[in-house]
Parts: structure tokens; sequence; C-alpha cells
């Protein structure tokens, strides 16, 4: 029970991996709290709660200043503080870059980097208060290799590692890590239906298998305890050795 006594915000936690990750620190003592853009939001709050935890649910846009504010100061009314901060949500349309629209750019960057500022922004000030924190963002292998049609969400994850070795630095002073995860190939309930597909990524996998969101959340549990309390600025990759290579 690592976790125990501590609050957890973790957004795009309806399902996959950030629901994963929810059950992954709930099953270790934490209450948690779950910010997604679907009504799916409140049904694994639900789930989570028979862990014998307290669970709040949100449903909000990251990019949505007002829905973060909201879900933020609820938490901080409820709990008094926020321990650990785990900026999942993230969105990856597949689109070649001669296709690629301006909006189409912006829409990822909006999700995937100014989510993660916005959330980071409005947590932060709370961590420095209790002179405690744990932020943990989740970006991609993507920033270490290429990925055709990805253009947008491969810049978006670059930026994120960028700005988390840089937020390490200023808020280490405050006893707040910052690190970042990089998974790798992960099999989710969308990727199961593509078995062709998979068997091509395996095979490029020393592992020999896909990742599972449970080899994420682990990752992610282990950076939020006191156990990592000595490191921050990394990036921890979560793949199988398939950059390795």
């Amino acid at each position: 029970m690592r976790f125990s006594g501590k609050v957890a915000l973790i957004t795009g936690s309806a399902m996959g991996i950030g629901k994963e990750i929810v059950r992954r620190l709930a099953n270790e003592g934490a209450n948690v709290v779950l910010f997604d853009v679907s009504d799916k939001v409140f049904e694994t709050a639900e789930e989570i709660k028979k862990l014998g935890v307290e669970a709040l649910a949100f449903k909000g846009d990251v990019t949505n200043k007002q829905d973060i504010e909201k879900a933020v100061s609820e938490t901080v009314e409820k709990f008094g503080k926020i321990d650990i901060l785990v900026n999942n949500a993230g969105i990856y349309p597949f689109k070649p870059f001669l296709e690629l629209s301006e909006e189409e750019w912006d829409k990822v960057m909006n999700v995937n980097v100014k989510g993660t500022f916005y959330f980071t922004k409005a947590v932060a000030p709370v961590m420095v208060k209790n002179k405690y924190g744990r932020i943990i963002n989740i970006t991609s292998i993507a920033t270490i290799v290429g990925f055709p049609a990805l253009t947008h969400y491969c810049a978006s994850k670059a930026a994120i590692v960028g700005f988390t070795r840089a937020l390490a630095l200023e808020l280490a002073p405050y006893n707040i890590t910052v690190n970042a995860v990089a998974p790798g190939p992960i099999e989710t309930p969308g990727t199961k239906t593509a078995r062709d597909a998979i068997e091509q990524i395996v095979k490029a996998i020393p592992i020999g298998r896909m990742g599972l969101p449970s080899d994420v959340a682990a990752t992610v549990a282990f950076l939020a305890s006191d156990e990592a309390s000595f490191i921050t600025g990394a990036v921890i990759v979560v793949d199988g050795g398939y950059t390795a290579q």
C-alpha cells in the first residue's frame, strides 16, 4: 500500500492505459481522481470504488481551462491536496504530412502539449504549497524513432520530453519530481482487432510480445512512489527493447 493516504489525479483515465494506471494506484491505496472527455469516466470511477478507495470522476476537456480548474478546485476542496498528477490524455490521428492541415496539427498540439501544460499549471501550485508532488507525463517512443503519418504526434510527444526535463529543474526545490514514461507498442482493445499488424510489430520487439497497459502502469506507480524520490527529469522507455536495436 505505497499510496495509502495519497491523492492521484489521472487524465485520459476512462479506458486503456489511463484506466490501468488508475487501477494500479488505487490497488496500492491511493484515492483517485479521473478526468476524461468520455462519459465512461463515471463508469470507471464506480469500478474503482469497489477497490475500497475514494474515486472522483470529472468529464472534461484537457484543452478547456475551466474544466481543469473545476476538477482541481473540487479535488482540493475534498482532499486538501493532490500528491500525484499523471498527464496521460493524448490523441494520435494518422494523417500523412502532405495532407495534414493546420487545424489538424493544432488539435494534436492542443490536446497533447497544451493539455499537459494546463493541468500541470493548475496542479503544481497545490504541490508547491504542500512541499510534495509527483508529476508523470506520458510521452512515447515516437520521441526516439519516427512514424509515418504521425509527424504532428511525434512533435507533440517530443515537446513533452523537453517540458518534463525543464520543469523537473524548477520544481526540485519543492520536493516535487517530474518524470516521463515513453511506451512502445501497447496492446489495447483497439489494437486487438488488427491481428496481422500486431504480428508484424511483435516480430520487431526483442522481448517477443506487445506491451500491456499494466507494463506502463507499473512504471508510473514506481515513479509516483517514494522509492523514486531521487529520480527527476528522467524519461523511462517501456518498449520491450524496440528502440534499443
